[in-house]
């Protein structure tokens, strides 16, 4: 640039603008994307459809125990006692937010809905499998003579 200077004068040198620095711990640009907020209408929809089908699943595991089925997923000891067993339905519900509230944290705002989403129909295919299921009848020993 000295050298242009002196060349060209002081008046036709032409500066060439310093490059931004860039900030200390940015990685990155970060650009702000429209978003939405995490209780908004649609999300409350899909937490309270994932609670339902959960409330769902705990009853139907409850008939299906009833009617001399096991459970597959769980111990028949965790579903006969009711007070777990519910305690692990809230809990998986509440996983379900908490992974649609990383996912919406990080900006994954489609996967942020389609957690709760799977999370529905997974929870309420298992119930509707559980009603299905025919009633376990057992097997009656012979009579002795």
């Amino acid at each position: 640039m000295f050298v242009s200077a002196v060349l060209l004068g002081a008046s036709g040198a032409q500066t060439r603008p310093d490059a931004p620095s860039p900030k200390a711990g940015v990685r990155f640009e970060q650009t702000t994307l429209p978003t939405h907020k995490f209780w908004d209408k649609k999300n409350a929809w899909l937490f309270a459809a994932v609670g339902a089908s959960r409330t769902l699943d705990y009853f139907s595991t409850l008939n299906m125990r009833r009617r001399g089925r096991s459970e597959i997923f769980l111990t028949n000891d965790a579903v006969d006692n009711h007070a777990a067993f519910a305690a692990i339905e809230a809990a998986a519900t509440g996983v379900s937010i908490g992974a649609s509230y990383l996912f919406h944290r990080y900006g994954h705002h489609k996967l942020e809905r389609w957690t709760s989403l799977i999370h529905f129909g997974a929870a309420t295919t298992g119930a509707v499998r559980n009603y299905c299921l025919e009633t376990a009848h057992p097997t009656s020993a012979p009579v002795g003579p």
